[in-house]
């Protein structure tokens, strides 16, 4: 992109601003992870990865660490197609899970789930032996993977995922807002 996606223009906003309305729908809390250095804190509070350079499995690790809840809601900033109503059923279907994910066409959106606080020994042990994946500490914990079908949108594919600048003019215009 070129630039700090978080702070691409989105309505009257910023992709940041809608990624926090959205949660602060379903969250009694937002924090946001920011990766190696704090940034945003006049917004939120700001919660730096767990191991530096060890990307968003690091930045799951830092978030259940620094809250008291017992899930946490995991939306990526570049993804604005995301309901807020979507981010509430994940929370309704991870009930009797460690983590409920959704399954996008391309599969798992692990960017957009709630993990429970039980998942943290499980990724600590998977970042302590040098894993960066995502998904790699699944198969230590109960992981709901939850098709489109279940999930409010009537299984339209809401994963668009902002990384290029086409990307970007596109869900611009799929939101009919301008950029």
């Amino acid at each position: 992109m070129g630039r700090d996606k978080a702070l691409l223009p989105w309505g009257d906003g910023t992709l940041l601003d809608h990624a926090i309305a959205r949660l602060e729908e379903v969250a009694c809390e937002v924090m946001l992870l920011t990766g190696s250095e704090a940034r945003y804190s006049e917004l939120r509070p700001a919660v730096t990865d767990a191991a530096p350079g060890a990307g968003p499995l690091s930045a799951l690790a830092a978030a259940l660490a620094a809250t008291e809840r017992p899930l946490a809601v995991f939306l990526g900033v570049d993804l604005p197609r995301v309901p807020s109503a979507l981010l509430a059923e994940l929370v309704v279907l991870c009930r009797g899970w460690d983590a409920a994910v959704p399954l996008g066409p391309s599969g798992p959106e692990p960017l957009c789930a709630v993990y429970s606080e039980s998942c943290l020994a499980a990724i600590r042990r998977r970042l302590g032996s040098g894993e960066r994946k995502m998904t790699s500490f699944w198969p230590d914990v109960r992981v709901r993977r939850v098709g489109l079908d279940l999930l409010p949108g009537g299984g339209a594919d809401p994963f668009l995922n902002v990384n290029t600048r086409p990307d970007y003019e596109r869900a611009l215009r799929e939101a009919g807002l301008s950029g």
